[in-house]
């Protein structure tokens, strides 16, 4: 009874109506888009389509609760809800499908299509107004990976409001990020990527921190092709939530609701309501919107005929959202027949003509370009005619096949002319120049269009922050490493009111060695908290709340446990600045620590699967817990992410204290020479710089000279080309690391010999000293026998000067 009093109500007010009418433009809006844009890509004129069509009905209810502040964290079905919302229009849409680089506002040509963004920072890197904004955190395809950062994005709100609600006024000004807190963070996830472990961790999280996160799952009975009852325990994810629902005993948990795709006002009151409670108690949610039709299948890729039953495909046109919400809307009396087939026919003219004019502005670039090369390429042509006519009639082949492209790229007129080059190298250089000038014009202008905004390039880039040097007094105290950090750490919480830290036995604790030692009783559990043993969420959480304003410390407690968290890092971390063209950026802080212990998965040192999966984040390696503070510096100064890898075994070893601790500096992609030598250069890091010394020591007791370089950033690595200075002076090379081989000593090694033309100094063969390749053994002796010892560095770089002058160092 409540309920229809609801409906009447709503249905009798004229503001509702109208908001019903133009939904139902919306959607049929948004189906158009759809179908059209796979005829796009079946046709030729683009690479691959993904699309949001059967959902359209449910994400108009959707954008009506999304507010100014709220954000979005999303995946690649959600074309209806970014049209609601106002944050893109169909010709931004086909801009993308088109992967138009100058006209594709979310992505500017680097991810597929209905993949979506909003600017939060400037072109300067400085961050806008996200409470006067609807925002959207750059969607991502990896299965469920939408989850950790949405947990993120939530709980930076929650903070807000702890915040405020502790201190009544803050010391930073975060007006641009919250309004007490009342900001919710939207996640769309497909149903059969509720199966991925990280849609559970995030709900659990959520539940447990209780976070203003709204999930809203949209379920169509398959994951692909494989339907519902392979994926789900019985066949519900509403149902397998069920114990996880809010107890007012426990004051955790979280508030589930279920709703049909097709029943426009069941799914306006649902999701109003919903978020406003969510809004206001910040209870998280999960809606359940079931009944989900996919008119045209997955994808692009395949066809839905060939795994749906001919009566699932005769319910889904019957029971499509669309058509019901048209049903409705008549019966209601709110349109006519007539003005419903006119909507349906205004808004297949509109998507017809918002695609011409995007597929427009694509092809005028690239014909411009295209005509420019046919001019370059005719004229040549005819220039060498009557001398070369081989050439000449290569070259025609060519103009050729340039004039007879299909649906022509960028690409394929810059193949063309790179192909034009080697038939014509016999030709007078001058003859060529306009050919050449062209071609590398055009390579430089693709590399700036898809080779940038890895990192920063703005005046807060962490390249750019200035070097302070470590102030020491003569009489200065030593204090062990940990004392360091835990000083360090107390300070920056009293200067820096955006600065958080939070993980596994983070907070009481003070972590497992004592870096945040009595902090959280000073500093507040707000800002320094414990995680669950949740590897994957805590970066989804660094991501999420570095992207609102805020500068999380994110604790991974060993670099061994960054495996379970590798996939937010690659797929998310690293390439938010990249696939947003720099309208994003995420300047989280990891800090962990490894290298030599014990233990198969206590002392691992997995460089070269973070270097080659983490290109976008810094990886630091300082050798000791000085340094490790002066990394925090240099990145808390600047807008770039970084994974801070202390030394394990190094925070019980005495160090002597800077008395600048808050203000000095270790730059980025700079080694540092500890030491100078005439014979060897012996490049290293991390802990290993101290197996390095103590085999120095020994090699200068029998006369070899070793110049030791720290390199102590990873990414970047050693931009000064500093080391290849040091071999101009030695010309040997050893490379000394803990990873296995050909981890990051032939990453290391490829830097100096490739970009600092490293080869051509050397008179002899580079040694590479690592582990061996099997993971550490428990204990000292597998220790030993595992990682490179001082020994075994002094008998290899002896081995080497042996082989270069036998009679002054003859075989041991």
């Amino acid at each position: 009874m409540q309920e229809e009093l609801i409906s009447t109500v709503e249905l009798q007010n004229a503001q509702f109506r109208a908001e019903a009418v133009e939904d139902f433009r919306t959607a049929c809006l948004s189906r158009q888009a759809s179908l059209l844009g796979r005829r796009e890509v079946l046709g030729g004129k683009a690479k691959f389509g993904i699309f949001g069509d059967g959902k359209e009905v449910a994400q108009v209810a959707m954008a009506r609760a999304f507010k100014n502040g709220d954000f979005r964290s999303g995946y690649y079905r959600d074309q209806t809800f970014v049209f609601a919302a106002g944050l893109g229009t169909v010709e931004d849409f086909f801009a993308q499908l088109y992967a138009d680089v100058e006209n594709d506002p979310f992505s500017a040509g680097r991810q597929m299509n209905a993949h979506f963004s909003t600017p939060l920072v400037d072109k300067n890197g400085e961050w806008l107004r996200h409470t006067e904004r609807k925002n959207i955190g750059a969607d991502i395809s990896p299965t469920g990976g939408q989850m950790a950062r949405a947990l993120g994005l939530a709980l930076a709100s929650r903070h807000y409001r702890q915040r405020i609600a502790q201190e009544g006024s803050l010391q930073h000004d975060f007006a641009p990020f919250s309004q007490n807190g009342n900001e919710v963070s939207f996640c769309t996830i497909g149903d059969a990527s509720t199966s991925e472990g990280i849609f559970w961790e995030s709900i659990n999280a959520a539940g447990v921190m209780q976070v203003p996160l709204a999930v809203f799952v949209w379920d169509d009975g398959y994951g692909i092709s494989v339907p519902i009852k392979y994926q789900t325990t019985k066949s519900s994810i509403s149902q397998c939530l069920s114990g996880m629902q809010s107890d007012e005993e426990t004051g955790t948990g979280i508030e589930i609701r279920r709703v049909k795709a097709w029943d426009y006002l069941a799914l306006r009151r649902t999701f109003e309501e919903g978020i406003g409670d969510c809004r206001e108690r910040h209870t998280p949610y999960l809606f359940h919107v079931q009944e989900v039709t996919q008119p045209q299948g997955h994808s692009t890729s395949g066809s839905h005929e060939r795994y749906k039953s001919p009566e699932r495909l005769q319910w889904e046109q019957t029971q499509d959202g669309i058509l019901q919400m048209r049903l409705w809307l008549i019966s209601e009396g709110i349109l006519t027949e007539a003005q419903a087939e006119a909507i349906e026919k205004e808004t297949k003219d509109e998507v017809r003509r918002a695609a011409r004019r995007a597929l427009d502005r694509f092809n005028g670039a690239v014909q411009v370009r295209r005509a420019e090369l046919q001019q370059i390429l005719s004229k040549l042509q005819a220039d060498i005619s009557a001398d070369y006519p081989t050439e000449a009639a290569a070259l025609q082949t060519q103009l050729d096949k340039l004039a007879n492209l299909l649906n022509p790229s960028h690409r394929e007129s810059v193949e063309i002319a790179r192909r034009c080059l080697p038939t014509l190298r016999s030709l007078p250089a001058e003859l060529c120049a306009n050919l050449r000038q062209w071609t590398s014009a055009a390579i430089q202008r693709g590399k700036q269009d898809f080779c940038t905004h890895l990192y920063s390039e703005n005046q807060h880039a962490a390249a750019l922050v200035p070097h302070v040097a470590p102030i020491y007094a003569a009489d200065g105290a030593q204090k062990n490493g940990f004392e360091i950090l835990n000083s360090y750490f107390d300070e920056l919480f009293s200067q820096r009111s955006e600065v958080l830290a939070f993980g596994e036995d983070v907070g009481k604790i003070g972590d497992v060695n004592q870096g945040f030692a009595g902090l959280q009783a000073k500093h507040s559990e707000v800002r320094i908290f414990d995680s669950g043993i949740r590897e994957w969420s805590i970066i989804g959480q660094a991501i999420g709340l570095s992207m609102r304003g805020l500068r999380p410390i994110a604790e991974i407690q060993y670099l061994d446990y960054l495996i379970y968290a590798l996939s937010p890092l690659s797929d998310d971390l690293a390439t938010v600045r990249y696939r947003t063209a720099g309208t994003q950026q995420a300047p989280a802080i990891i800090r962990t620590r490894g290298h030599r212990l014990e233990g198969i998965w206590h002392s691992g040192s997995p460089i070269a699967m973070m270097l080659h999966s983490l290109r976008g984040v810094c990886i630091l390696t300082p050798r000791d817990m000085t340094r490790a503070v002066g990394f925090y510096n240099t990145m808390l100064r600047s807008n770039d992410p970084a994974i801070v890898i202390e030394c394990l075994n190094g925070y019980r070893l005495k160090e002597r204290v800077p008395e600048n601790l808050m203000e000095f500096t270790v730059p980025v992609g700079v080694v540092e020479v500890l030491q100078a030598g005439t014979d060897i250069s012996l490049v290293t890091y991390g802990s290993c710089v101290r197996i390095a010394q103590e085999a120095i020591h020994q090699l200068e007791a029998v006369g070899i000279s070793v110049e030791l370089i720290d390199c102590q950033s990873l990414l970047p690595f050693d931009t000064a080309h500093d080391i290849a200075k040091s071999l101009r002076k030695t010309s040997r090379l050893v490379i000394l690391d803990e990873d296995m081989p050909s981890g990051a000593s032939a990453y290391i090694l490829d830097k100096i010999m490739s970009e600092q033309k490293g080869y051509f100094l050397l008179d002899s063969q580079p040694l590479l000293i690592s582990a061996e390749a099997v993971r550490p053994a428990y204990g000292s002796d597998g220790d030993y026998f595992i990682k490179p010892s001082a020994e075994d560095v002094f008998e290899r770089v002896y081995g080497l000067m042996s082989e270069a002058k036998p009679s002054l160092f003859p075989p041991l």
